[in-house]
């Protein structure tokens, strides 16, 4: 009965290493095969001083490798998308690619407003949660920015 338990913990034990041997290979595979390809990414834009710290962030990154991206504001910030627009208008100024291939805007519905109450935040979660679920399976980011 011992050996039989004593084999059967060893089995596990041999088996759990291997899988994650398995693993890690495959990850370093992953990452040494993709370093030369664009990364889809996900731009999250906030509201105040947050927008112009993400463009800012952005102007140092490599624009070639980080296509297509896409930003994504408050349903209620008007002026973040704006900037968003203006910076990639800049970014086609100095490439001959049009915005309309490497950068796309999205809204989407905050969770709670100012000043809302808590009882009505409850089901305005739950919609911004459905909506930001449905926008990140549509995108498929491999990279997500956010500050």
């Amino acid at each position: 009965m011992i050996w039989n338990t004593t084999i059967l913990l060893i089995a596990v034990v041999v088996s759990l290493a291997v899988r994650v041997l398995y693993i890690i290979y495959c990850r370093f595979k992953f990452i040494r095969g993709k370093t030369q390809q664009s990364l889809s990414t996900l731009i999250i834009l906030g509201s105040g001083g947050h927008t112009a710290e993400m463009l800012n962030l952005l102007t140092v990154l490599q624009k070639g490798r980080y296509t297509p991206r896409c930003y994504v504001a408050a349903a209620t910030d008007n002026m973040s998308l704006q900037k968003a627009r203006v910076f990639e208008t800049s970014l086609v100024d100095k490439s001959e690619i049009e915005v309309g291939e490497t950068a796309e805007f999205m809204q989407i519905y905050r969770s709670r407003e100012v000043g809302q109450s808590y009882l009505t935040s409850v089901g305005t979660t739950v919609i911004a949660t459905a909506h930001a679920v449905w926008l990140i399976t549509k995108i498929r980011p491999q990279v997500v920015l956010l500050l």
